[in-house]
């Protein structure tokens, strides 16, 4: 079952006594009372440290995490014929708005340890950007991949001695912390998601964790159509339709009620995994790296030894996809070839099969950026790893709904379906 209809089917009476004020007040537009309650309760979680201090920052909550990337690269002035430094071993709505911009995301590789944003690549294509183009790139935008904290701490000392804004997309990692902070709070701004699959859901969303209320205000003004003060419409600048609506801000403060079991659970998943698999030859979690890595566990994720035989591994990629894979969409636009010059090795592919037949939902990771088609003329600063790693691995059902009883069936499955 699609995981939104699951968390609508679970709504608990928090959620929808906000939701049933929010009809009963005709507060059924993009602003209200849920919103503004929402915004704070987000800032005041976002804001709170491990170790009891308090940061300063702003929330505005919007209609996707989409389009709070794309407020932020507005909100740090990029533009027609700027460069974005972009991880790119992501989802594509880290990069997309680059583009949208008329900009041009120039794709880091990761580090083998957390799967992110390598440091020590990024400065070096920094300096060969600075070197071919005259100008240093506009932001730079690592990601949270499934979770997983990025090295903001070297990131941010990079950001800062190029004097370059990071944005931190924190989309899957709401919750995560790196040395104590949460995610998306140490850079000059933080993206968060509440789509239907993340830690916690509006049904669709997102925020912008914003560095004061100035930049907030402005933020919220390009999200409301940029309209001046006027009793009539007067548009001075470019605005966009991405505020929250009243009802989806309602969802949302119910679900904070909840997120700290939420991601408590995720985790207690990730280590039942762990304990579960880990005398499987050929099956490799992937954990936490340090002590300073906090991940939410978004996902749980494995990688597969090239050499793992799985049965009907002999079918892989025979026939071309029709429907939902892995919580996607149904697809709407049919390709004609089952195969592309970069995907996962056919042994992930035949899990993946075998578990959905064993009505088990799993996927691929993300494909790197720089892979796929659309962003074939991008600048990419690569070392191999993120293709490595879509290569051979798979995420495994996980969620706040996946109980006990359900890990030890797909672990019983993964188990079976090894030749």
């Amino acid at each position: 079952m699609n995981r939104i209809l699951l968390c609508l089917a679970h709504m608990s009476g928090k959620e929808m006594e906000f939701v049933k004020e929010a009809f009963d007040t005709n507060w059924v537009v993009p602003l209200g009372p849920n919103v503004d309650g929402f915004e704070h309760d987000l800032e005041k979680y976002v804001t709170h440290t491990s170790n009891d201090s308090e940061l300063s920052k702003k929330v505005v909550a919007l209609s996707a995490g989409t389009a709070a990337v794309h407020l932020a690269l507005i909100a740090c002035g990029v533009g027609p014929g700027d460069e974005v430094m972009v991880q790119t071993f992501t989802f594509c709505a880290s990069s997309h708005p680059i583009t949208y911009l008329g900009a041009t995301p120039v794709f880091v590789d990761s580090e083998k340890d957390s799967w992110n944003m390598d440091p020590e690549l990024l400065e070096e294509a920094i300096k060969d950007r600075i070197a071919k183009t005259g100008r240093k790139p506009k932001a730079i935008i690592p990601v949270a991949l499934y979770g997983m904290p990025y090295r903001i701490d070297k990131i941010m000392e990079i950001g800062r001695k190029y004097d370059i804004p990071v944005i931190e997309d924190a989309a899957e990692g709401f919750g995560s912390r790196f040395n104590g902070q949460v995610l998306g709070t140490f850079g000059e701004y933080g993206i968060l998601s509440f789509n239907g699959n993340k830690m916690i859901t509006t049904s669709g969303g997102g925020a912008l964790i914003c560095p004061d209320e100035h930049k907030a205000r402005k933020v919220l003004w390009y999200a409301t159509q940029a309209r001046e003060s006027y009793p009539y419409y007067q548009h001075e600048a470019i605005g966009y339709n991405y505020r929250m609506s009243n009802i989806c801000a309602g969802i949302g403060r119910g679900q904070m009620t909840v997120l700290d079991e939420h991601i408590a659970h995720h985790r207690h998943v990730q280590a039942l995994y762990e304990e579960l698999l880990r005398d499987v030859p050929g099956i490799t979690m992937h954990g936490n790296p340090s002590a300073e890595f906090e991940s939410n566990f978004w996902l749980c994720t494995a990688l597969l030894d090239p050499d793992l035989r799985i049965k009907g591994q002999e079918n892989a990629y025979k026939t071309v996809v029709t429907g939902a894979v892995g919580g996607a969409a149904g697809v709407i636009h049919q390709t004609t070839c089952p195969t592309t010059d970069c995907q996962p090795n056919d042994n992930v592919e035949a899990l993946r099969v075998y578990l959905d037949k064993a009505n088990s939902e799993s996927r691929p990771l993300w494909k790197p950026m720089h892979k796929q088609p659309v962003y074939k003329n991008a600048p990419a600063y690569l070392n191999g790893v993120s293709e490595a790693l879509f290569k051979v691995g798979i995420c495994l059902p996980a969620g706040p709904y996946v109980t006990d009883k359900e890990v030890h069936y797909i672990v019983d499955a993964i188990k079976d379906s090894i030749v």
